[in-house]
């Protein structure tokens, strides 16, 4: 029999050689035209999607579009979007700080009231459901020859024991020998200093505290400056506090200032859907990572301070029952954003990625670190070790494995070098160390990846050059295999995204990607860029097959590890896994969060539920809101359940 093309196959043939043709008498315009055509008749090919998933765009009224630089996923379903002042020193003059609340099942949008610039802050899931918030910025960077007035750190000394001391923002210091003043830039609070008591004499010594501030000259001008260090004294002070209290500065010139600190915190309440003030840091951090512990206290490390430097290895706790923070009694330092994920034990493994400020030969080795002895086992085979910067951590799925691996990376600071390599450890190994895994879809920088409920791991974007510098963002994506070590490349993104950008799965199984913030929009770096206010959706494959299966919430909401829990499943002869997926909050290359647990399970007698078991190990499963995923045999997904954990009882 004569073989007869489909109605279907000649109207695209005709299509085609019509768009042809035409493209071969209008140039190259019109065969752009056509190659895009062509490219949106593939990609929304049913067989297209099912194998390599699909990205729309999220519609964003006007008045809801932000620098979106956090994103974190709430026990209501609901995505916090948070810009502060969206590294924009117009909006933080302004002090326009900004925050959207999307709701992707009724999509829709609310602003959240901003209390301070959580822009560059360390955030992190708490037991209850809120999110803590930490740190962000007091001052903006001013590079060499923005600087108009010299400044630099002034010490505070207070050698009174009787008790602590205040100075306001604007608080005068005089030096002794060269005559000139400075104004502290914000308040300040000295300690009272200390008694110590000799064992042997019984004599009693006084120690001075003391405490920093960032000061400026009065007026513009380099007569200002000073070269040497100098004692000062505080104006407004008589008597005994004006022997008590003086400052000690160094330099205070126009060198290039860095972006500076602030020690407030704020718990976000999902339910209120508003910003809750609790106590402050004891230091001051911009760029702090915050890492959940396995009793639901709270780590935060690194940061810049309120000067401007990296904070010097001051780690602190945060315990949610007192709102209250200590520190611990120990130092290590940590660059910036480093990407700390809570480990077996109760023990925080380092990957070696970070993002952004501190030396290029200290604190960049990855290891695990026990808190409680400040003990740092070093964790070899890292390929490309110094280009790590701006690399992409993920706990591979299932947790249960403690297997990690590190996506790509750059080099210090503005350095144009990046690496394609993926790199993974294997922490359950008798001696951990690094292999190389299958390269990435290019070398890149700022990748971004999303563990899925099928145990894959979606990676996404990045570019080949420091903020997308000469036109390198890389559009691409692909989906990693941990059991088989494989990657295969999926659906292109739809824009670039690169330094502030990020990406987080939804309840529904989709992913969100936001951001981006080239430093330029020409190849040849002379347009400045503008950021990247597009919120796309990915739909994987596993959406776009037949069937799916369904999970109802069970009569129990709130769990303890080691508990059983039944829920209900039609057709649940045919789920294969249980996963329990954490929220993941992200930030900077940084989504320490996320991770995915495999669940035992067994199927009711009836056929139609579920009944699983928590694992027991409080570092495996740290306390806090969780998405319960059924997943069948074609890797698809059920919607979340969303199922509280109950923290160990201490």
């Amino acid at each position: 029999m004569k073989y007869r093309p489909s109605r279907r196959t000649r109207r695209v043939a005709i299509a085609t050689a019509v768009v042809l043709a035409l493209a071969g008498m209008n140039g190259p315009a019109l065969y752009g035209f056509a190659s895009e055509q062509y490219h949106q008749y593939v990609i929304n090919k049913p067989e297209y999607k099912a194998s390599n998933g699909h990205w729309d765009v999220l519609d964003v009224p006007q008045k809801y579009r932000i620098n979106t630089i956090h994103a974190a996923l709430l026990h209501t379903g609901k995505v916090l979007l948070v810009a502060g002042s969206g590294n924009n020193a117009a909006n933080f003059k302004a002090k326009s700080f900004r925050t959207v609340l999307w709701d992707p099942e009724k999509n829709t949008f609310k602003n959240i009231p901003t209390p301070k610039d959580l822009f560059c802050s360390g955030h992190t899931q708490l037991p209850d459901g809120k999110l803590l918030v930490a740190g962000g910025t007091q001052r903006y960077e001013k590079l060499n020859g923005d600087v108009k007035k010299a400044g630099g750190l002034m010490i505070i000394y207070n050698e009174d024991p009787d008790g602590p001391k205040t100075f306001p923002a604007g608080t005068l210091f005089t030096g002794k020998k060269n005559g000139k003043t400075f104004a502290a830039k914000d308040p300040v609070v000295v300690p009272r200093a200390k008694k110590k008591t000799d064992p042997a004499t019984g004599k009693v010594t006084v120690v001075h505290s003391e405490a920093r501030v960032y000061v400026e000259a009065l007026k513009d001008g380099p007569s200002h400056s000073t070269g040497t260090q100098d004692n000062y004294r505080i104006h407004g002070l008589t008597g005994a506090d004006a022997r008590n209290f003086y400052g000690i500065a160094q330099k205070l010139s126009f060198d290039k200032k860095d972006f500076q600190g602030i020690k407030d915190s704020f718990e976000f309440d999902p339910v209120a859907e508003r910003y809750v003030p609790v106590d402050p840091m004891n230091e001051a951090r911009w760029y702090p990572t915050l890492t959940t512990l396995q009793d639901g206290k709270v780590l935060s490390v690194s940061g810049l301070d309120e000067i401007g430097q990296v904070v010097p290895g001051k780690q602190e706790i945060y315990d949610p029952k007192t709102k209250k923070w200590r520190y611990l009694p120990k130092k290590r330092f940590f660059p910036t954003y480093p990407a700390l994920f809570l480990t077996d034990q109760n023990r925080i493994f380092y990957t070696g990625s970070n993002a952004g400020y501190g030396p290029d030969n200290i604190g960049r080795k990855p290891g695990i670190w026990d808190l409680k002895t400040n003990k740092f086992q070093f964790v070899p085979g890292m390929s490309d070790p110094n280009i790590l910067e701006t690399s992409m951590s993920v706990l591979l799925p299932p947790a249960q494995e403690q297997r990690y691996m590190v996506l790509g990376g750059g080099g210090v600071g503005e350095d144009p070098r990046a690496t394609d390599k993926t790199r993974i450890v294997d922490l359950h190994a008798p001696s951990p160390r690094f292999k190389d895994g299958p390269p990435l879809y290019a070398k890149a920088r700022y990748p971004s990846s999303v563990i899925l409920p099928d145990d894959t791991v979606l990676t996404t974007n990045g570019s080949g050059d420091y903020r997308g510098r000469s036109d390198s963002n890389v559009l691409k994506a692909e989906l990693y295999d941990p059991a088989a070590n494989t990657a295969r490349k999926v659906a292109d993104p739809l824009v670039g995204r690169n330094y502030h950008s990020g990406a987080l799965l939804l309840p529904d199984g989709r992913v969100m990607t936001f951001g981006s913030d080239s430093l330029f929009a020409d190849k040849d770096n002379t347009k400045p860029g503008v950021f990247q206010q597009q919120i796309d959706l990915y739909t994987p494959p596993y959406l776009y097959g037949t069937s799916r299966p369904k999970l109802t919430a069970g009569t129990t909401k709130t769990l303890s590890l080691g508990q059983r829990a039944t829920y209900g499943a039609p057709h649940a002869a045919g789920i294969k896994k249980m996963r329990l997926m954490r929220p993941g909050s992200f930030t900077h290359v940084t989504n320490i969060e996320q991770r995915s647990i495999a669940l035992d399970f067994t199927v009711t007698k009836d056929g139609k539920g579920v009944t699983v078991t928590l694992p027991k190990d409080p570092s495996l499963v740290p306390p806090g809101w969780y998405m319960l995923n059924a997943v069948d045999g074609e890797g698809t997904p059920s919607k979340a359940v969303w199922v509280k954990v109950a923290a160990e009882r201490q």
